[in-house]
């Protein structure tokens, strides 16, 4: 709670993806070389930046680009023929925000630079990227959704029409943003905006910052729900709402309002006796499930899996069947959960679990639950984590929360999970989708927390 406080942009791991286009679109930003520095270090020795497979493909392209702007050199040259190895090769990029924009406007740019003519991955053809740029051309606002990744836009993202920094200075809560509308250093709030962001790590910045509501309220309701105590201050639990509008409410100022960050506030409330009517959500009702935002491409199980948790607490039952059979409908055969805003299918299988199990009712419901428990039994790790690339404490949490569940049968054993989560300091690796992957630290602590009690009162 204290670090919740101290920290109110959010504790948020640093970005490749956005420290490489501070680097390329902001070198007078303070900490550059320390920027510079940072991409190097993180550099894999292949010559790529990221995790494996199509999650490299952006934060690559990012780095490249940048590099072949301030140099190094070498590591420039280095990342460009991984990207000559990579790009044909992949299968596909995953789904991670504004990929199908980023990716060509950085190929774009590289093959500007260098002439290395760059192929496009498969699945990404940069004709939403020039419609989106027409669109802008044509003298139209830029819509809200599309201020996070304004510098895919270019040169045409300074001083876009109709947009201004929000909350602390930031253009869509991101660095990039801010920095491409901002095209050169002057007088702005943005400019304070950029140079906090980048002290938070000394020189690289996070992703989308500030994450205040999005942080404070996975926190909160994370450790309610699994009996943790804790006494959260007035100021933190009002700040919940602070921002609240006729759709909810977003993660931080600049981002859209958004149904998952709104269902999580409106159950992390009600955990904390604090319940507010989830009439809001309406506004994101598709009829058999529950968008993020309207006019989302595709659909998200872990933001319907918050929604229902959000009327399961205001005690809803006509919402809370039709969503829990469509959350039924979504799992894989193997019987885990996949999702669009995390890397791990345990995320998103904890949090279809312990809504199924808290709110659902009836034998698809109890089936759904045994099998989930199942197959994260079965995928447990020789020292007892649990990990998609490799065994993260993180994962580890989300394992337990489901195997620790009601109705997923108690699953004794444990004594080498609680060894593992117990044991010495954990780094969190960037799993969480953002432009490219990060790591929320105070989230991620938060379940770890909640495991460990779990396990705790299970042994008694």
């Amino acid at each position: 709670m204290e670090g919740l406080a101290r920290e109110p942009w959010g504790q948020v791991s640093p970005s490749v993806y956005e420290t490489a286009r501070v680097v390329s679109l902001a070198p007078w930003v303070p900490g550059q070389a320390e920027r510079v520095r940072y991409l190097l270090c993180v550099q894999r020795p292949d010559g790529g930046w990221g995790p494996p497979g199509g999650y490299a493909v952006v934060p690559t392209l990012s780095a490249t680009e940048a590099l072949l702007a301030a140099g190094p050199r070498p590591a420039a040259e280095r990342g460009l023929a991984f990207l000559r190895r990579l790009l044909p090769a992949a299968a596909s990029v995953p789904d991670t925000p504004a990929a199908d924009l980023i990716v060509p406007a950085l190929v774009e740019r590289i093959n500007e630079r260098t002439g290395a003519a760059l192929p496009l991955p498969a699945g990404i053809d940069g004709r939403r990227l020039a419609a989106v740029r027409q669109h802008f051309r044509s003298g139209a606002a830029v819509p809200e959704k599309l201020l996070h990744a304004l510098e895919v836009l270019g040169d045409g993202a300074r001083d876009a029409r109709g947009v201004r920094p929000v909350g602390p200075g930031a253009v869509g809560a991101s660095p990039a943003a801010t920095a491409a509308w901002l095209g050169g250093p002057r007088a702005s709030a943005a400019i304070s905006y950029l140079g906090a962001a980048a002290r938070r790590h000394g020189g690289p910045v996070p992703c989308a910052t500030p994450i205040t509501v999005f942080e404070r309220a996975w926190v909160l309701g994370g450790l309610a729900r699994a009996g943790v105590a804790f006494t959260a201050s007035t100021g933190i639990v009002a700040s919940l709402t602070a921002d609240w509008g006729p759709s909810g409410t977003a993660a931080g100022p600049g981002l859209p309002a958004d149904a998952d960050t709104t269902a999580v506030v409106l159950f992390a409330l009600g955990e904390l006796g604090h319940p507010v009517d989830p009439g809001v959500l309406q506004a994101y009702d598709l009829g058999d499930s529950f968008c993020t935002w309207p006019g989302e491409d595709g659909s998200s199980v872990t933001t319907n899996a918050h929604v229902l948790d959000a009327f399961g607490v205001a005690g809803r039952r006509d919402v809370v069947d039709r969503l829990a059979a469509w959350l039924c409908s979504q799992q894989q055969d193997d019987g885990s959960w996949h999702d669009r805003w995390h890397s791990s299918p345990y995320y998103a299988t904890a949090c279809c679990v312990l809504a199924l199990a808290r709110f659902g009712r009836g034998p698809a419901v109890t089936a759904a639950i045994a099998r989930a428990a199942e197959w994260v039994a079965g995928t447990r790790r020789h020292d007892g984590s649990w990990g998609r690339w490799g065994g993260t404490a993180e994962e580890t949490a989300y394992a337990v929360h489901v195997l620790l569940a009601p109705g997923a049968g108690g699953w004794p054993g444990l004594g080498a999970t609680e060894r593992y989560l117990a044991g010495r300091p954990h780094v969190d690796p960037p799993l969480w989708h953002d432009k490219d992957l990060y790591a929320p630290h105070a989230i991620v602590r938060a379940a770890v927390l909640s495991a460990r009690q779990l396990m705790l009162r299970n042994r008694a």
